[in-house]
Protein backbone atom coordinates (compact mmCIF):
# COMPACT_ATOMS: atom_id res chain seq x y z
CA UNK A 1 0.00 0.00 0.00
CA UNK A 2 1.17 3.69 -0.76
CA UNK A 3 2.43 5.59 2.13
CA UNK A 4 2.13 9.01 2.53
CA UNK A 5 2.99 11.84 5.07
CA UNK A 6 0.79 14.58 5.39
CA UNK A 7 2.68 17.75 6.71
CA UNK A 8 0.30 20.06 8.16
CA UNK A 9 1.42 23.39 8.77
CA UNK A 10 -1.68 25.40 8.94
CA UNK A 11 -3.27 27.37 6.16
CA UNK A 12 -7.18 28.34 4.95
CA UNK A 13 -7.18 24.65 3.76
CA UNK A 14 -7.28 23.06 7.38
CA UNK A 15 -10.35 25.53 8.50
CA UNK A 16 -13.82 24.95 9.65
CA UNK A 17 -16.62 27.20 11.14
CA UNK A 18 -17.19 27.13 14.62
CA UNK A 19 -21.09 26.85 14.82
CA UNK A 20 -21.15 28.59 17.24
CA UNK A 21 -18.80 31.70 16.91
CA UNK A 22 -19.08 31.76 13.33
CA UNK A 23 -15.68 32.22 13.05
CA UNK A 24 -12.83 30.34 11.63
CA UNK A 25 -11.14 27.47 13.64
CA UNK A 26 -8.40 24.79 12.96
CA UNK A 27 -9.45 21.37 13.02
CA UNK A 28 -7.63 18.61 13.92
CA UNK A 29 -5.50 16.95 11.13
CA UNK A 30 -5.57 13.19 12.85
CA UNK A 31 -9.35 13.29 12.19
CA UNK A 32 -8.74 14.17 8.79
CA UNK A 33 -10.78 10.95 6.92
CA UNK A 34 -13.87 12.48 9.04
CA UNK A 35 -13.71 15.97 7.20
CA UNK A 36 -12.45 14.60 4.03
CA UNK A 37 -14.41 11.27 3.38
CA UNK A 38 -13.50 10.11 0.25
CA UNK A 39 -9.92 9.65 1.01
CA UNK A 40 -10.38 6.50 2.02
CA UNK A 41 -11.32 5.20 -1.48
CA UNK A 42 -7.47 5.79 -2.40
CA UNK A 43 -6.55 3.12 -0.27
CA UNK A 44 -3.47 4.82 1.04
CA UNK A 45 -2.58 4.48 3.93
CA UNK A 46 -1.78 8.26 5.20
CA UNK A 47 -0.31 9.23 8.28
CA UNK A 48 -0.08 13.21 9.51
CA UNK A 49 2.36 15.32 11.28
CA UNK A 50 0.43 18.67 12.54
CA UNK A 51 2.70 21.30 13.52
CA UNK A 52 2.10 22.97 16.89
CA UNK A 53 0.64 25.34 16.69
CA UNK A 54 -0.19 25.97 13.42
CA UNK A 55 1.01 28.61 11.52
CA UNK A 56 0.15 31.13 9.63
CA UNK A 57 1.94 31.08 6.34
CA UNK A 58 3.02 34.68 6.56
CA UNK A 59 5.16 33.62 9.68
CA UNK A 60 6.79 30.93 7.72
CA UNK A 61 10.68 31.78 7.86
CA UNK A 62 14.44 29.43 7.88
CA UNK A 63 13.80 28.02 10.96
CA UNK A 64 10.50 26.36 9.81
CA UNK A 65 11.84 25.70 6.62
CA UNK A 66 14.86 23.96 8.55
CA UNK A 67 11.98 21.67 10.39
CA UNK A 68 10.41 20.96 7.57
CA UNK A 69 13.30 19.58 6.06
CA UNK A 70 13.90 17.56 8.80
CA UNK A 71 10.53 16.24 8.98
CA UNK A 72 11.00 14.67 5.61
CA UNK A 73 14.34 13.47 6.11
CA UNK A 74 13.36 11.74 9.34
CA UNK A 75 11.15 10.01 7.80
CA UNK A 76 12.37 9.73 3.68
CA UNK A 77 12.59 6.03 4.00
CA UNK A 78 8.96 5.25 5.48
CA UNK A 79 6.88 6.92 2.90
CA UNK A 80 6.48 6.96 -0.87
CA UNK A 81 6.40 10.92 -0.73
CA UNK A 82 4.73 13.89 1.41
CA UNK A 83 1.80 16.44 0.61
CA UNK A 84 2.33 19.83 3.00
CA UNK A 85 -0.10 21.61 3.36
CA UNK A 86 0.76 25.23 3.45
CA UNK A 87 -0.69 28.48 3.55
CA UNK A 88 -0.88 29.70 0.15
CA UNK A 89 0.74 33.83 0.77
CA UNK A 90 3.86 32.03 1.42
CA UNK A 91 3.58 28.86 -0.40
CA UNK A 92 6.01 29.58 -3.56
CA UNK A 93 8.72 30.60 -0.64
CA UNK A 94 8.33 27.58 1.33
CA UNK A 95 8.42 25.15 -2.19
CA UNK A 96 11.42 27.11 -3.17
CA UNK A 97 13.15 26.82 -0.44
CA UNK A 98 12.69 22.75 0.30
CA UNK A 99 13.75 22.45 -3.18
CA UNK A 100 16.95 23.92 -2.42
CA UNK A 101 17.58 22.13 1.08
CA UNK A 102 16.65 18.55 -0.90
CA UNK A 103 19.54 17.85 -2.80
CA UNK A 104 19.28 14.87 -4.78
CA UNK A 105 15.51 14.44 -4.04
CA UNK A 106 13.60 11.58 -5.51
CA UNK A 107 10.29 11.11 -4.43
CA UNK A 108 7.35 13.62 -4.42
CA UNK A 109 7.08 16.63 -2.13
CA UNK A 110 3.91 18.30 -3.19
CA UNK A 111 3.17 21.96 -1.56
CA UNK A 112 -0.80 22.47 -1.40
CA UNK A 113 -3.62 24.56 -0.23
CA UNK A 114 -6.70 25.97 -1.02
CA UNK A 115 -8.67 29.33 -0.94
CA UNK A 116 -11.62 28.35 0.98
CA UNK A 117 -11.60 26.21 3.93
CA UNK A 118 -11.81 22.73 3.74
CA UNK A 119 -15.89 23.35 5.54
CA UNK A 120 -17.21 25.43 3.10
CA UNK A 121 -19.69 23.77 0.47
CA UNK A 122 -18.15 25.63 -2.42
CA UNK A 123 -14.42 24.51 -1.18
CA UNK A 124 -11.63 24.14 -3.46
CA UNK A 125 -9.88 22.26 -0.37
CA UNK A 126 -10.50 19.17 -0.77
CA UNK A 127 -9.75 18.61 -5.07
CA UNK A 128 -6.49 20.13 -3.95
CA UNK A 129 -5.82 17.76 -0.95
CA UNK A 130 -7.65 14.55 -2.87
CA UNK A 131 -5.30 15.23 -6.50
CA UNK A 132 -1.57 16.33 -4.74
CA UNK A 133 -2.44 12.49 -3.06
CA UNK A 134 -2.74 10.85 -6.33
CA UNK A 135 0.08 12.77 -8.02
CA UNK A 136 2.61 11.53 -5.03
CA UNK A 137 1.04 8.04 -5.70
CA UNK A 138 1.69 7.55 -9.00
CA UNK A 139 4.76 6.06 -10.40
CA UNK A 140 6.68 5.00 -13.33
CA UNK A 141 8.41 1.40 -13.72
CA UNK A 142 8.12 1.34 -9.59
CA UNK A 143 9.87 5.16 -9.23
CA UNK A 144 8.21 8.43 -8.52
CA UNK A 145 6.36 10.05 -11.65
CA UNK A 146 7.13 13.61 -10.05
CA UNK A 147 10.64 13.31 -7.96
CA UNK A 148 10.94 16.95 -6.94
CA UNK A 149 9.01 19.87 -5.19
CA UNK A 150 6.01 21.19 -6.13
CA UNK A 151 2.98 23.04 -5.95
CA UNK A 152 -0.50 21.69 -6.88
CA UNK A 153 -3.73 23.97 -6.96
CA UNK A 154 -6.31 23.95 -9.55
CA UNK A 155 -6.35 21.27 -11.65
CA UNK A 156 -2.45 22.29 -12.29
CA UNK A 157 1.14 20.88 -10.92
CA UNK A 158 4.25 23.48 -11.05
CA UNK A 159 7.72 23.45 -10.57
CA UNK A 160 8.00 24.69 -6.92
CA UNK A 161 11.07 27.12 -7.30
CA UNK A 162 9.60 28.28 -11.00
CA UNK A 163 6.16 29.50 -9.31
CA UNK A 164 4.43 32.46 -7.95
CA UNK A 165 1.19 33.00 -6.48
CA UNK A 166 -0.47 35.85 -8.88
CA UNK A 167 -4.01 36.25 -7.57
CA UNK A 168 -5.53 36.28 -3.64
CA UNK A 169 -9.58 35.90 -5.20
CA UNK A 170 -9.42 32.80 -7.82
CA UNK A 171 -9.02 29.65 -7.25
CA UNK A 172 -6.39 29.33 -9.83
CA UNK A 173 -4.06 31.64 -7.37
CA UNK A 174 -0.15 30.05 -8.85
CA UNK A 175 1.23 30.94 -12.19
CA UNK A 176 4.60 29.40 -13.56
CA UNK A 177 5.23 32.14 -15.76
CA UNK A 178 9.03 31.06 -17.52
CA UNK A 179 8.19 27.00 -17.20
CA UNK A 180 5.68 24.22 -18.45
CA UNK A 181 3.07 22.80 -15.78
CA UNK A 182 4.67 19.49 -14.61
CA UNK A 183 1.07 17.82 -14.66
CA UNK A 184 -2.48 18.47 -15.62
CA UNK A 185 -5.35 17.25 -14.04
CA UNK A 186 -8.54 16.60 -15.97
CA UNK A 187 -10.09 13.37 -16.56
CA UNK A 188 -7.25 11.55 -16.44
CA UNK A 189 -3.31 12.86 -14.53
CA UNK A 190 -1.65 14.13 -17.31
CA UNK A 191 1.86 14.49 -16.93
CA UNK A 192 4.82 16.40 -19.03
CA UNK A 193 7.13 14.26 -18.46
CA UNK A 194 9.94 16.41 -20.36
CA UNK A 195 9.86 19.11 -18.28
CA UNK A 196 10.07 17.09 -15.09
CA UNK A 197 13.28 16.26 -13.48
CA UNK A 198 15.32 13.13 -13.70
CA UNK A 199 15.56 10.57 -10.92
CA UNK A 200 18.77 11.67 -8.77
CA UNK A 201 21.71 9.04 -8.92
CA UNK A 202 23.03 10.30 -5.99
CA UNK A 203 21.16 9.89 -2.09
CA UNK A 204 19.57 12.32 -0.31
CA UNK A 205 20.75 15.27 1.40
CA UNK A 206 19.50 18.08 3.29
CA UNK A 207 21.40 21.15 3.63
CA UNK A 208 19.46 23.57 5.82
CA UNK A 209 21.65 26.32 7.08
CA UNK A 210 20.70 29.93 5.92
CA UNK A 211 21.52 33.18 6.02
CA UNK A 212 18.56 35.39 5.35
CA UNK A 213 20.52 38.60 5.85
CA UNK A 214 19.02 40.01 2.39
CA UNK A 215 17.98 43.65 1.37
CA UNK A 216 15.77 44.20 -2.02
CA UNK A 217 15.83 47.01 -3.83
CA UNK A 218 12.90 47.64 -6.07
CA UNK A 219 13.16 50.26 -8.67
CA UNK A 220 10.65 52.85 -9.87
CA UNK A 221 11.42 55.85 -12.04
CA UNK A 222 12.85 58.99 -9.80
CA UNK A 223 14.05 56.50 -7.28
CA UNK A 224 16.31 58.56 -5.07
CA UNK A 225 20.01 58.28 -3.83
CA UNK A 226 18.64 58.29 -0.59
CA UNK A 227 16.22 55.71 -1.02
CA UNK A 228 18.83 53.41 -2.85
CA UNK A 229 21.68 54.24 -0.23
CA UNK A 230 19.16 52.98 2.64
CA UNK A 231 19.91 49.59 1.13
CA UNK A 232 23.01 49.77 -0.76
CA UNK A 233 24.62 50.72 2.48
CA UNK A 234 22.99 48.61 4.90
CA UNK A 235 24.79 45.95 7.19
CA UNK A 236 23.36 43.08 4.42
CA UNK A 237 25.56 40.61 3.33
CA UNK A 238 23.49 40.29 -0.41
CA UNK A 239 20.53 42.19 -2.62
CA UNK A 240 17.81 41.13 -4.86
CA UNK A 241 17.77 44.32 -7.49
CA UNK A 242 14.65 44.39 -9.18
CA UNK A 243 15.24 45.83 -12.42
CA UNK A 244 13.26 47.07 -15.53
CA UNK A 245 12.29 44.62 -18.73
CA UNK A 246 15.78 42.72 -19.02
CA UNK A 247 17.51 43.78 -16.32
CA UNK A 248 17.61 47.80 -16.91
CA UNK A 249 18.80 50.64 -14.86
CA UNK A 250 18.99 54.29 -14.46
CA UNK A 251 22.70 54.88 -15.93
CA UNK A 252 22.74 58.15 -13.65
CA UNK A 253 26.53 58.19 -12.58
CA UNK A 254 24.78 58.52 -8.50
CA UNK A 255 23.54 55.17 -8.83
CA UNK A 256 25.61 53.07 -10.34
CA UNK A 257 28.52 54.79 -8.14
CA UNK A 258 26.45 53.23 -5.29
CA UNK A 259 26.10 49.94 -6.34
CA UNK A 260 30.08 49.76 -7.14
CA UNK A 261 30.27 50.91 -3.55
CA UNK A 262 28.18 48.29 -2.00
CA UNK A 263 30.32 45.66 -4.39
CA UNK A 264 33.22 46.92 -3.19
CA UNK A 265 32.05 46.25 0.70
CA UNK A 266 32.14 42.87 -0.31
CA UNK A 267 27.98 42.73 -1.11
CA UNK A 268 26.85 40.25 -3.75
CA UNK A 269 24.48 41.83 -6.22
CA UNK A 270 21.71 39.73 -7.94
CA UNK A 271 19.40 41.41 -10.81
CA UNK A 272 16.19 40.10 -11.39
CA UNK A 273 13.17 41.50 -13.88
CA UNK A 274 10.38 43.23 -12.19
CA UNK A 275 8.17 41.73 -15.14
CA UNK A 276 6.67 37.99 -14.43
CA UNK A 277 7.59 36.62 -17.79
CA UNK A 278 11.05 36.60 -19.36
CA UNK A 279 14.78 37.01 -18.35
CA UNK A 280 17.37 38.90 -17.60
CA UNK A 281 20.44 39.92 -20.21
CA UNK A 282 22.44 42.19 -18.73
CA UNK A 283 24.65 43.75 -21.75
CA UNK A 284 21.60 43.68 -23.98
CA UNK A 285 21.06 47.13 -23.35
CA UNK A 286 23.37 50.13 -22.35
CA UNK A 287 21.35 50.88 -19.60
CA UNK A 288 22.72 46.90 -18.41
CA UNK A 289 26.30 46.62 -19.88
CA UNK A 290 27.93 48.86 -16.70
CA UNK A 291 26.01 46.37 -14.40
CA UNK A 292 27.62 43.41 -16.34
CA UNK A 293 31.31 45.10 -16.23
CA UNK A 294 30.53 45.64 -12.36
CA UNK A 295 30.01 41.84 -11.48
CA UNK A 296 26.59 42.34 -11.03
CA UNK A 297 25.15 38.30 -10.67
CA UNK A 298 22.23 37.52 -13.51
CA UNK A 299 19.10 35.79 -11.99
CA UNK A 300 17.95 35.11 -15.65
CA UNK A 301 14.81 34.07 -15.85
CA UNK A 302 14.21 33.06 -11.27
CA UNK A 303 11.14 34.47 -9.92
CA UNK A 304 12.03 36.23 -6.83
CA UNK A 305 10.85 33.52 -4.50
CA UNK A 306 13.32 31.69 -5.82
CA UNK A 307 16.28 34.20 -5.77
CA UNK A 308 15.63 35.27 -1.97
CA UNK A 309 15.71 31.62 -1.29
CA UNK A 310 18.66 30.64 -3.13
CA UNK A 311 20.62 32.99 -1.91
CA UNK A 312 19.54 32.69 1.52
CA UNK A 313 20.25 29.07 0.97
CA UNK A 314 23.84 29.66 -0.58
CA UNK A 315 24.88 32.00 1.85
CA UNK A 316 24.48 29.12 4.65
CA UNK A 317 27.06 27.02 2.89
CA UNK A 318 30.58 28.45 3.99
CA UNK A 319 31.25 29.35 0.16
CA UNK A 320 33.03 31.98 -0.86
CA UNK A 321 31.56 35.07 -2.99
CA UNK A 322 32.71 34.34 -6.31
CA UNK A 323 31.22 30.76 -5.80
CA UNK A 324 27.87 31.68 -4.23
CA UNK A 325 27.77 34.35 -7.51
CA UNK A 326 28.73 31.27 -9.85
CA UNK A 327 26.02 28.90 -8.44
CA UNK A 328 23.61 31.60 -8.44
CA UNK A 329 23.93 31.45 -12.32
CA UNK A 330 23.71 27.94 -12.61
CA UNK A 331 20.53 25.77 -12.32
CA UNK A 332 20.66 24.20 -9.10
CA UNK A 333 16.96 22.60 -9.06
CA UNK A 334 15.57 23.15 -12.31
CA UNK A 335 15.07 27.15 -10.72
CA UNK A 336 16.51 28.90 -14.03
CA UNK A 337 17.19 28.81 -17.58
CA UNK A 338 20.75 29.94 -18.43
Amino acid sequence: MTKILIIYTGGTIGMVNNPLTGSLIPFDFEQIQQNVPELARLNYHLSVHSFDPILDSSNMDPVIWAELAGIIEKTYNDYDGFVVLHGSDTMAYTASALSFMLKNLAKPVVLTGSQLPIGEIRTDAKENLITALEIVATKNNGFAMVPEVCIYFDYQLFRGNRSIKYNSEKFEAFQSPNYHILAEAGVNLSFYNNYINELPKEPLQVQSNFNANIGVLKLYPGITAQAVQAITRSAVDAIVLETFGSGNTTTAQWFIDSLQAAIDQGKLIVDISQCQGGSVELGKYETSKKLQQMGIISGFDMTFEATVTKLMYLMGQNLTNTEIAGLMEQSLRGELTA
